[in-house]
């Protein structure tokens, strides 16, 4: 089968929705990456793998997917006709960080209810006009998927130290648009540089300089859907020029910078029209 991609994304005027991604790939296989949302997934043909934590995790049987911010993952297709899914990416306002631990443990919940309200949402969400129908139902998916997550929360106990490897995503994450060099982040953090690197890809699944990369691309995609122009994308983006973004960009979502703010300015038209 050739391989084949079907992308449309766009940022709806829906408080707490950053994204709304609605994708079909046949090949093309995500790298480990980031993102500073909430990624809710679903799933309509296919199936898709992914890591999440050094944990290999999957989409069988209608689930619902739920990726917490700042964690590490990939995907790819399990199937030989790769997937179809739709994605909402969420801010802290709907989940906040004390549910990042429990979704960890479990990001993939059997609940045909939630399932079916998180296509109604998608479906109020990709025409104009039905704002307070999609905040009224993702009130009630937030809801609900606090209600699958307080339980892990409760029970989790006290956390461990976070250690070094944590103190440095920290720094990353302040730092990632104008950079840092290794040698600055272990006088920051009074470690060695190799220390520092062998600790992060234990902790994470990825070296330091992917995980700035990956937030890089993470801003990126919501500037372009807000309208800004690739070449000035890559500079507020943190990279060095347009083509270090085109790079990039198409490793991770396998579509050029351009296209993907093509996809967004599309569905304005038509709401618009």
């Amino acid at each position: 089968m050739a391989s084949q991609q079907e992308i449309s994304a766009w940022r709806p005027s829906v408080p707490g929705v950053m994204e709304v991604l609605h994708a079909h790939f046949t090949e093309h296989a995500y790298p480990m990456h980031v993102h500073d949302a909430w990624t809710l997934l679903i799933v309509d043909d296919g199936a898709v793998r992914y890591d999440l934590d050094r944990h290999e995790r999957g989409t069988p049987n209608d689930t619902v997917s739920l990726l917490p911010p700042q964690v590490p993952h990939n995907g790819a297709p399990a199937t030989s006709h790769g997937f179809r899914k739709r994605v909402l990416y969420l801010d802290m306002t709907q989940l906040d960080e004390s549910f990042i631990g429990p979704a960890v443990d479990g990001p993939d919940l059997t609940d045909p209810v939630l399932r079916r309200r998180i296509g109604q949402l998608h479906t109020a969400l990709a025409s104009g006009g039905d704002e307070l129908e999609a905040e009224s139902r993702l009130a009630l998916i937030s809801e609900r998927l606090r209600r699958h997550l307080r339980p892990r929360l409760a029970v989790g106990g006290t956390p461990p130290d976070r250690g070094v490897a944590h103190d440095l995503r920290d720094l990353l994450d302040e730092r990632f648009r104008e950079g840092t060099t290794l040698d600055e982040a272990a006088r920051v953090l009074h470690a060695h540089p190799a220390h520092l690197v062998r600790a992060f890809s234990a902790a994470f699944g990825m070296a330091p300089h992917q995980y700035v990369t990956s937030r890089r691309v993470d801003l990126a995609r919501r500037l372009l859907l807000a309208g800004q122009p690739p070449g000035e994308v890559a500079t507020a983006a943190g990279f060095y020029d347009q083509s270090h973004l085109t790079r990039h960009f198409k490793r991770v979502l396998g579509i050029a910078p351009g296209q993907y703010a093509r996809t967004g300015a599309r569905r304005v038209g038509r709401r618009s029209g």
